[in-house]
């Protein structure tokens, strides 16, 4: 058990949409993502997520309408609702809380799915 430091965490990888995996707890993994422009339309059946934005403003699009997510905010998209998070160009830092079993695209198998997170 030792303290992690989030900001360090960042500094450690450059990829955008490959959410690498920081900690673990109740069956969730915490995990820390760069983002830049736009993902992938795509739901998951069984977990919700959980967004929270450390650096930018990331936009969360739903089919009726968007959200917008500052630095300090945090979202949570329920299972089952379908979304697509973007920015509007500029690098966004997020941490997100999901069940470990979460796939990364959820329903949707896209060139951006990664199928191996990685620990850092």
């Amino acid at each position: 058990m030792a303290s992690i430091n989030i900001l360090n965490k960042f500094s450690l990888f450059s990829e955008t949409w490959t959410p690498k995996i920081i900690s673990e707890l109740n069956g969730q993994y915490v995990k820390l993502a760069k983002v830049k422009d736009e993902f992938v339309w795509h739901s998951h059946e069984n977990e919700d997520e959980l967004f929270m934005v450390f650096k930018g403003t990331l936009y969360m699009d739903f089919r009726d309408r968007t959200e917008t997510i500052h630095e300090g905010e945090m979202i949570v998209v329920p299972k089952g609702v379908e979304h697509n998070p973007r920015t509007n160009g500029e690098e966004v830092w997020v941490l997100l809380f999901e069940p470990k079993e979460t796939a990364h695209t959820g329903n949707v198998d896209h060139e951006r799915t990664v199928h191996n997170l990685k620990w850092i």
